[in-house]
């Protein structure tokens, strides 16, 4: 029988309105007929969470996130998913308060990573995501990778047009290029591939625009939470 997936989603809507298209489409090819995936999602309010993010109350956060998660085992969901990178920052405590598993989005995107032998990735993202150790230090850790982040201008640029621009779905063609130039500029440092670690950034960067592999984080996590569900 099929998993019903919890989803803790609107960080942005914008993505989160991409995980229950990609999921539903991905039920339908693996299942045929008029199939769809069974889903139940919590949906924040994003302006809340980015307050509290940009005031580092990251206490205030993870009661929200726990809150959120709660009511989805209450709601019937099998497991839990964060539709969204940087919230996977408090992703154990998360983890932690409830009894269903937890489908962390590094872990899936890691995986496919090492199994493509890929060894040395660029990593773009939110600020919290490229600097601070919770994502990008799961991923070495963890998975033995290297990660390179962009350089100080860099990380603004990629960050303000996260917050400024994609999370309100404006998609702008200047701001696609100039994370085409940053993404080049860690392939010059050795990068083998660039991790998507912003579910927005899927709105921006397809794998066409580069010229190594794109993994894109909203996609793997999407497949992984089918894959969990339809698994006997």
């Amino acid at each position: 029988m099929m998993k019903t997936i919890g989803m803790i989603g609107g960080m942005s809507w914008e993505s989160s309105a991409l995980y229950y298209q990609w999921c539903n489409q991905i039920v339908n090819q693996e299942l045929g007929g008029i199939h769809s995936a069974k889903i139940l999602m919590y949906s924040v309010d994003f302006e809340e969470i980015k307050r509290l993010q940009f005031q580092n109350k990251w206490d205030e956060a993870t009661l929200q996130m726990v809150e959120a998660a709660k009511r989805l085992e209450a709601g019937g969901a099998d497991f839990i998913m964060i539709c969204t990178n940087t919230m996977h920052k408090m992703a154990r405590e998360v983890e932690a308060s409830v009894s269903i598993p937890f489908l962390h989005i590094a872990d899936a995107t890691a995986k496919r990573i090492v199994e493509d032998g890929c060894s040395k990735v660029a990593l773009l993202g939110t600020a919290f995501t490229m600097e601070q150790d919770f994502y990008k230090g799961r991923l070495t850790d963890q998975f033995g990778l290297e990660v390179l982040i962009p350089d100080e201008e860099d990380r603004n640029t990629v960050h303000e047009i996260i917050y400024q621009e994609l999370c309100a779905g404006s998609i702008r063609e200047e701001s696609k290029q100039k994370y085409i130039q940053i993404i080049k500029k860690l392939e010059a440092q050795g990068a083998e591939a660039v991790i998507l670690g912003c579910t927005e950034i899927t709105m921006l960067i397809q794998a066409e625009d580069c010229t190594i592999p794109v993994y894109d984080t909203t996609r793997i996590h999407a497949e992984s939470a089918v894959s969990f569900a339809l698994i006997e």
